[in-house]
């Protein structure tokens, strides 16, 4: 491992009162982060202060989560569209059925694609 410059050594210390709860809610973050607290404060004040400090472990189960949903949403939406087709060859699908079901799936690829463009951005920012 290099040495740090003169300059560059980590000789000064710096205080920060925190209340109890602050406390214990940033150790937890260096636990889940797998980081020093000084790196935490060093990462998010001093060099990347535009970007965020992610709990990855809470990150992946949320995306887990998410991604289970829009697999049930489209097991949902395949049920349907084979129920429609049944009704529809025995002549007994209205027709506000079909426009209902359309203006629900429209909206559904809506909200499908805003999420796809959510994870980009923060694929892009884990990436930094």
């Amino acid at each position: 491992m290099a040495k740090d410059a003169p300059s560059d050594r980590k000789i000064r210390r710096f205080e920060l009162r925190l209340s109890e709860g602050e406390l214990a809610q940033f150790l937890e973050l260096e636990k889940s982060l797998g980081i020093s607290r000084a790196d935490i404060v060093r990462i998010r004040v001093l060099k990347n202060s535009t970007k965020m400090l992610v709990n990855a472990k809470e990150l992946i189960k949320r995306l887990d989560r998410t991604g289970a949903e829009l697999g049930r949403a489209g097991n949902n939406i395949n049920q349907l569209a084979r129920h429609a087709n049944v009704l529809n060859k025995r002549g007994m699908l209205a027709p506000e059925v079909i426009t209902n079901f359309n203006r629900l799936f429209a909206e559904h690829i809506k909200v499908q694609r805003e999420l796809e463009k959510q994870f980009r951005q923060l694929i892009r920012l884990m990436k930094g």
